[in-house]
């Protein structure tokens, strides 16, 4: 895969202008030449990382005018946003997100007539009819422009904390507010949030303090300001100025912290679980009531999630030899991690055990352990000695979250398939048995005569890479189907089932056919698979995906010129690399808020954090393997690469815009195929999280729009 540096010149020298794509804006060069462990690397679009630049900006204005131009101009594409739209809209309203509290349910509520998601409160029989408003950010901005990044009830029901951005910024600031009323009442906090670490919050038990996360304001450099996260105590109605830090650098935060503060089972004592950067390495305080704090547990020590039970002991989930998870006790009395029991061991399951997942659920008297076997879960019961008990009853290929403790010692959860809609049930404690509630969504599309049929593709390696294939039923194997293949493979983030819903409904109507790919890098046979994914291991991914597509070909769902790849963010990066590895694999690729740049991705604040995951240029081995993959610095003057439809947002906080910008400026000037290469830069959005509806439904019905143009459909 090395390329040398002569090739590097000719993508990126005066060869380049001979093949170009034919409608794109013009892009000037302005080459730039850096030396990076003794290799001399030329960026011809460094000009283009400028976001702030009126040229940058006008050349993004352009990109994104040529490519509605394009999208807008394909047969039928107004026809299907218009169905489109009207299929989202006429779903039901739906809730996820619960937290319960001593006397009432809350939950994120989406009502498809609104712009943004809004918090109600129910009571804890779940029954949507009982539900009230908290808060609507919609009455704030009826354009959709502010939405909350995480809210946290009190725990008697009375406030919730929520943190409010803008802009898809996910730089949030903290509000208070009084549940019954709506009504603002203490002054906002800002700085609590940002994407290059999140953000959180815990009440005290009487509802008059609050732990929360907080960034440097302006006592540090601004290249410090998105960096060092700390925790401080707020007591209600008193000054900002007066809260205490209650754990930061002195007790060894790093610079790349990311801290959940978490103690919904237990208001005796404060988790705070303390991530380094990305790389899924945790350390863990317990953070007391009278200001004293104890380290459980080291980045090193293999402790990945935890939660304090209502039975004042510390649950922990460790992968300390044993990379697909264990369970460990010990008294939150004395909570040294020697003294921890084993009272759950390594199985052939691997325990979902991201710590922002909550993972480990407990009511008065059981533990609920989620697990996940290759893309599907499974969620096993024990009481809080790890007996275990059964298994929640789950349809096969579905996946389980928002699994939440009730009061009386019952649970709430959630399934997820992809060809039903996400629905809630009730496991009773008393029974052992579970039955749907109220608490479920409808969908106006049916899935009836579709299937899910699990293959495997064998990577280069040889090892199996699970694919979930959605398909209608009696699907023809004649290799005539246009399929879009999508991916992510990375960070521990596995690729679980959810509803396809509309726009792969509309997919599956024109005679589509969509998969999902269980590649490495997520975690879904554990760590172990992410960590075959990772640094050095990076393009083992990339080997999973494309060998997933020359399956999908092999066995007829598809060929070469009806299918589409399709990924964004860290999947963003994985269609980069299998465009410029396998250019000719696809016909074409949808590529959101991607990067491709992998020398300078650890130039931005989020891509500090993300050195965990994909290395260092800094060190002479990662910068091997990330030069030799770098979409960027992959790219061949006149190759012919396929149809690219790519998207970024000016506001994106976790990856920088000018990944998408300088990327497509280098495929433009270099492809010798007659498919464009196609950008839009969406200014009021960031990487999606906090996006309006209607930029969503555009962006659904964009995809759409491409897919059936580039794959030669009938698509209405």
């Amino acid at each position: 895969m090395h390329h040398s540096l002569l090739a590097l010149l000719v993508v990126f020298g005066v060869s380049a202008a001979l093949a170009a794509d034919p409608g794109a804006p013009p892009t000037r060069t302005a080459p730039v030449v850096d030396s990076l462990q003794g290799v001399k690397i030329t960026d011809p679009y460094r000009w283009l990382e400028d976001g702030a630049a009126p040229e940058v900006d006008a050349w993004g204005d352009a990109q994104t005018a040529r490519t509605r131009k394009v999208l807008d101009a394909v047969p039928g594409s107004d026809a299907m946003k218009t169905r489109l739209t009207s299929l989202i809209k006429a779903a039901s309203t739906s809730h996820s997100g619960l937290q319960m509290t001593r006397s009432r349910l809350f939950a994120v509520f989406y009502d498809p007539a609104k712009q943004q998601p809004m918090i109600v409160s129910m009571g804890p029989d779940a029954d949507p009819a009982t539900q009230k408003i908290v808060l609507d950010p919609n009455a704030v901005d009826a354009k959709g422009g502010v939405s909350f990044d995480w809210y946290v009830p009190s725990p008697d029901g009375t406030k919730i904390a929520v943190s409010l951005s803008e802009g898809g910024s996910e730089d949030g600031t903290l509000h208070f507010y009084e549940a019954a009323t709506g009504r603002e009442i203490d002054k906002p906090i800002p700085k609590v949030q940002y994407p290059t670490a999140g953000g959180g919050a815990a009440w005290t038990d009487d509802g008059t303090g609050i732990w929360y996360t907080r960034f440097p304001g302006d006592e540090r450099p601004e290249a410090d300001r998105h960096f060092h996260q700390q925790v401080y105590f707020h007591r209600l109605g008193t000054p900002i100025a007066q809260d205490k830090l209650v754990l930061g650098e002195a007790d060894g935060l790093p610079r790349v912290a990311e801290v959940l503060l978490d103690n919904r089972y237990s208001r005796d004592a404060v988790l705070a679980s303390v991530q380094l950067g990305d790389g899924g390495k945790f350390a863990h305080w317990v953070l007391r009531p009278d200001g004293g704090k104890v380290k459980v547990s080291g980045f090193e020590d293999g402790v990945v999630a935890a939660a304090i039970g209502p039975d004042a002991s510390l649950y922990m989930i460790s992968r300390a030899g044993a990379p697909k998870g264990k369970v460990l006790k010990v008294s939150l009395a004395d909570p040294v991690l020697a003294k921890a029991n084993v009272i759950v061991p390594e199985g052939e399951a691997a325990i979902v055990s991201q710590g922002w997942q909550r993972s480990l659920t407990l009511t008065k008297d059981r533990l609920f352990i989620a697990d996940i076997v290759g893309g599907p879960s499974q969620v096993r019961v024990f009481d809080h000695d790890g007996k275990q008990q059964g298994l929640l009853p789950l349809p096969e290929v579905s996946a389980v979250d928002d699994l939440e403790a009730l009061p009386n010692g019952d649970v709430v959860y959630a399934v997820s398939t992809y060809l039903a809609p996400r629905a809630y049930f009730r496991w009773q404690a008393a029974t052992g048995k579970s039955a749907p509630i109220k608490l479920r969504s409808t969908s106006p599309v049916a899935f009836d005569d579709a299937e899910v049929v699990r293959v495997f593709a064998s990577s280069k390696d040889g090892t199996q890479v699970p694919l979930n294939v959605i398909r209608r039923k009696g699907t023809p194997l004649n290799g005539t189907n246009p399929t879009v293949l999508y991916g992510y493979g990375g960070y521990g983030i596995s690729q679980t089932p959810h509803f396809l819903g509309p726009r792969w409904r509309l997919w599956l109507d024109a005679g589509g056919v969509y998969v999902e790919a269980n590649i490495r890098g997520g975690a879904e046979y554990g760590e172990g698979w992410h960590l075959a994914g990772n640094l050095l291991n990076k393009q083992n991914v990339f080997d999973d995906f494309a060998a997933a597509a020359k399956t999908l070909i092999d066995r007829k769902i598809t060929s070469s010129p009806k299918l589409a790849l399709m990924g964004g963010s860290n999947g963003g990066l994985l269609m980069g690399a299998l465009i410029t590895q396998h250019p000719t694999l696809a016909r074409a690729v949808i590529s959101s808020v991607g990067i491709y740049d992998m020398l300078r991705v650890e130039l931005d604040p989020n891509g500090v954090f993300n050195t965990m995951e994909f290395g260092t240029v800094k060190d002479p081995a990662q910068f091997k393997a990330l030069y030799a993959y770098s979409p960027y610095h992959r790219i061949v003057a006149g190759t012919k690469y396929p149809a690219l439809f790519m998207w970024t947002g000016a506001n994106d906080g976790r990856v920088n815009p000018m990944q998408s910008r300088k990327f497509a400026a280098a495929l433009q000037a270099a492809t010798g195929s007659d498919q464009p290469i196609l950008l839009r830069v969406i200014k009021g959005s960031g990487h999606g999280m906090g996006s309006a509806l209607d930029e969503r439904i555009l962006q659904q019905a964009d995809t759409l729009a491409f897919l059936c143009d580039r794959l030669a459909m009938s698509c209405r």
